[in-house]
């Protein structure tokens, strides 16, 4: 969502924390380079500005829709896929979480590379992998098919994410980097609201697989164009990539959601599902272990020791887990349990996206006036007794009446949560920590979703099946109000007292 609650700095290097896990350390060193990059932008303070810029931030502003479109897009389109292509419960959770998953655990990674290859070389790998990807998804005809593809759609957006970001950085300066950034910020909500209202009306009309070659069109235009706005590549200095952090904080968090998912069907006794939580536990302290001693690490895991970033990416790992599972749940409640159609369903989720976007907007005013603390315990109160009404969902009756007002209100307080990790996190730190901590959290956002989704499906599994039931659904919702309201007495103790002094511009999830 997007959170405007700072205005960006005109001389920093790189905005500190922007949308989808965009790692902006690489576009701090772009932004240093004596003659610029390869993004056909500003060279340097003191020559003519690219005309081209303006463009180009259309056209990446579109390929970075694309990208924020596909985390909610799949959501209301669930029950029509798992119907055509005969999946269980496990399949269908696995298709969401496994976007962001790879998109999550590699984003930091991609920012490296965008940087030891240069952004512009990375951006068109990216946006043509996502392309392709996007194709071979819809064109699945089982669930691995589907879920491969979404694998990889999520390393083509982990590639493409962070190098447009750094594209648009370097590409402005002074008022106009503000009014660039503020434009890529605003995709956030935009994306989030289209994404559920999308997928109704393609899963209704041309049917699911739409869902996936909307892309396909879109991604070609922009693999045409791109190339001629972004101007000739430039060689770039080449760096050390973390390749075994990037594969282990990937691998210890697909261990975990795979053993999250088993315990649903078989139980949480079993050797399915407490080898892969024993698995994950431990490959998470080996990449603590490997991001303590390679030279250059996707994350610094000391900064996780400051009590601000710590409570940041708690928040940022509650509230995305939180949000994402809820439409997850939602979705299935509405289609599978309750019969409704993908349009309508995509249309009752209106509402709650656009309360997230004014929840995050009115917290972005309410952090410098009032303090974070009383806005992350106020939005995680909201999120409880949403959740909290959405306990009592019945198996039949009006779905206005009992859903929407739940859904919407705990939706209204997820985005000052996330107002509140993200100013948490990066108040006072300096400039060139800012890329850092901001890979941390965005790092927690989309691996909070990957495992909130699959925490979900496992406590609804009865709900999901083949025979639904509310009871799995209302369980479910039940342990996200319990969640809410323990993560809003320890923000009481947790989050830092008194008012943000923010380093950086605004950001969007």
């Amino acid at each position: 969502m997007a959170h405007p609650h700072a205005t960006p700095d005109p001389h920093a290097h790189s905005d500190p924390h922007l949308p989808h896990g965009a790692h902006t350390e690489h576009a701090a060193h772009a932004a240093h380079a004596a003659h610029g990059d390869e993004h056909g932008g500003h060279p340097a303070h003191g020559h003519a500005p690219d005309p081209r810029r303006w463009r180009a931030l259309a056209l990446l502003s579109i390929a970075q829709f694309m990208l924020i479109l596909d985390v909610t897009v799949i959501n209301v389109a669930l029950p029509d896929i798992g119907a055509d292509l005969h999946l269980g419960r496990t399949a269908l959770t696995w298709a969401v979480t496994a976007y962001t998953l790879f998109f999550g655990g590699l984003m930091a990674l991609g920012g490296r590379v965008a940087d030891a290859f240069g952004a512009r070389r990375v951006l068109l790998t990216g946006l043509a992998l996502f392309t392709a990807a996007s194709l071979a998804t819809g064109l699945a005809g089982n669930s691995a098919l589907l879920i491969g593809g979404r694998v990889v759609q999520g390393i083509g957006a982990a590639l493409l994410s962070p190098a447009a970001l750094s594209t648009v950085t370097t590409a402005f300066h002074g008022p106009e980097r503000n009014r660039a950034l503020g434009v890529w910020a605003s995709l956030g909500g935009i994306g989030f609201a289209a994404g559920v209202l999308f997928g109704g009306a393609l899963t209704a009309g041309p049917g699911w697989r739409w869902v996936f070659f909307v892309n396909v069109p879109v991604g070609l235009v922009l693999l045409a164009v791109l190339p001629a706005t972004l101007g000739a590549a430039r060689s770039a200095a080449t760096r050390d990539l973390d390749l075994l952090g990037a594969a282990t904080v990937t691998a210890a968090t697909g261990s975990f959601i795979y053993g999250m998912v088993h315990a649903g069907d078989a139980g949480w006794s079993t050797a399915g599902t407490l080898l892969p939580l024993a698995a994950a536990v431990l490959l998470y302290a080996v990449f603590a272990l490997v991001e303590r001693h390679v030279r250059n690490p996707l994350m610094n895991v000391r900064m996780l020791g400051r009590r601000p970033v710590a409570v940041g990416g708690f928040l940022m790992l509650i509230a995305s887990g939180l949000l994402i599972s809820m439409f997850f749940l939602g979705s299935l409640y509405l289609q599978h349990l309750r019969g409704i159609g993908a349009l309508r369903t995509g249309l009752l989720f209106l509402p709650a996206a656009f309360a997230t976007g004014v929840g995050a907007h009115l917290a972005g005013r309410l952090v410098g006036t009032v303090g974070r603390r009383p806005v992350a315990v106020t939005g995680l109160g909201l999120v409880a007794i949403g959740t909290g009404l959405l306990t009592l969902l019945p198996s039949s009756g009006s779905v206005t009446l009992h859903f929407l007002p739940g859904i919407t209100i705990a939706a209204a307080g997820v985005g000052p949560v996330f107002v509140t990790a993200t100013t948490s996190a990066l108040a006072h730190i300096t400039h060139s920590e800012a890329g850092l901590v901001s890979g941390v959290i965005n790092t927690f956002h989309e691996l909070g979703a990957a495992i909130g989704v699959a925490l979900a499906s496992t406590i609804a599994a009865s709900g999901i099946g083949a025979a639904p039931s509310v009871g799995g659904f209302t369980r479910a919702y039940t342990v996200f109000a319990i969640t809410a309201g323990v993560a809003a007495v320890l923000a009481l103790w947790l989050v830092p007292p008194g008012k943000p002094e923010m380093t950086g511009g605004p950001h969007v999830h």
